[in-house]
């Protein structure tokens, strides 16, 4: 069982990338769901919150109340929407190429 654990916290990835997978696939996104999406340790929900905040301030999330943010303009606008994020923490989706 320690092993699990511990391979399970090993395989971590940014809350950002987290939060825009939640974002696009789920339609919400929260402190909570990014910490179990990211496979955080526990007491990384102040870290979250401000990563959310700032995506919020950067017009990639848009707040709907004090705990939860939906994808906002700069998502929404994207080009991006046929990404494969199973791969998001081994350089995947957060490495995107532009064609711009």
């Amino acid at each position: 069982m320690r092993e699990t654990v511990m391979c399970r916290e090993m395989r971590r990835e940014p809350a950002w990338v987290s939060a825009i997978r939640l974002a696009m696939l789920e339609g919400r996104v929260t402190v909570a769901g990014v910490v179990e999406e990211a496979n955080l340790i526990e007491g990384r929900e102040r870290t979250v919150g401000d990563v959310l905040e700032t995506m919020c301030e950067r017009n990639l999330l848009s707040a709907v109340d004090d705990d939860a943010y939906v994808p906002g303009p700069v998502l929404l606008e994207s080009d991006r929407f046929d990404l494969d994020f199973g791969n998001a923490s081994d350089g995947g989706a957060h490495r995107w190429n532009s064609s711009v």
